[in-house]
């Protein structure tokens, strides 16, 4: 079975290997890192990253809207990797997602 190399990048790096029929959150948790979560099955968008290299496949998801897959936005509680990947995870990716109500201007 395959495996690619999946790049976390925040604060702090990590690497893990995934197979080709894994989806890669289980992967990283499997592997000891804790990441946001929510319903595990593509309808939310807690476990969302960037993806900055790389290709996936998330057909399975349903969460993000056409133009946040078009800026690179992956589920990773049902993306299968495709390649070796590096993404971008935690708030300074996350931020772009959400629109605030409160911040606006005039």
């Amino acid at each position: 079975m395959k495996t690619y190399k999946i790049e976390l990048v925040n604060r702090n790096n990590f690497v893990v290997e995934v197979a080709e029929n894994q989806y890669i959150l289980d992967a990283v948790e499997a592997a000891g890192l804790r990441l946001p979560v929510g319903c595990r099955y593509g309808a939310c968008i807690t476990c969302a990253a960037c993806l900055i290299e790389g290709q996936v496949d998330q057909s399975k998801g349903v969460a993000l809207k056409p133009a946040q897959e078009e800026m690179g936005y992956v589920l990773l509680c049902i993306a299968y990797p495709r390649s070796d990947c590096k993404f971008e995870v935690g708030v300074e990716c996350q931020d772009k997602l959400y629109t605030n109500p409160f911040k606006g201007g005039r």
